[in-house]
């Protein structure tokens, strides 16, 4: 199976000068766990703002009214082609020790796979049967 056929194609993109609550907001409501960071000014390409890093910014007390996703966003992003087999994204996930992948596709993101995406591609969900006890 590829990417492209496990990917979340509905990406939540934000600016670097929207605050973490407004972002955490954001992702909440969209219910992922990342935002795409699109900068104008930079030319690395989109970065990411994910869970993990609005939590260590909330952790170690900083206000998330006041700081902005441009500040914690993750630039040195590792990306997929919608072409990679899940294996290679979980690989490179595993290796890299992130969650999320960008796919890009020609220059921009067309969509986002996480580890949730791949544990769902690759373990179908049951049709109505309860789990078997053991024990």
């Amino acid at each position: 199976m590829l990417v492209r056929d496990a990917m979340s194609t509905v990406v939540l993109t934000i600016g670097p000068a929207h605050t973490l609550r407004q972002a955490a907001r954001l992702m909440a409501a969209r219910r992922v766990g990342a935002a795409v960071v699109l900068d104008g000014d930079t030319e690395g390409g989109p970065g990411i703002l994910t869970e993990r890093d609005v939590l260590a910014s909330v952790g170690a007390g900083q206000d998330p009214d006041r700081e902005t996703a441009g500040t914690h966003t993750t630039t040195d992003v590792v990306f997929a082609a919608p072409s990679w087999t899940l294996e290679e994204a979980a690989e490179t996930m595993s290796r890299g020790g992130f969650r999320h992948l960008i796919v890009l596709d020609g220059q921009g993101p067309v969509g986002v796979v996480s580890v949730r995406d791949i544990i769902r591609a690759w373990a179908p969900t049951r049709a109505h049967r309860p789990p078997t006890l053991v024990g």
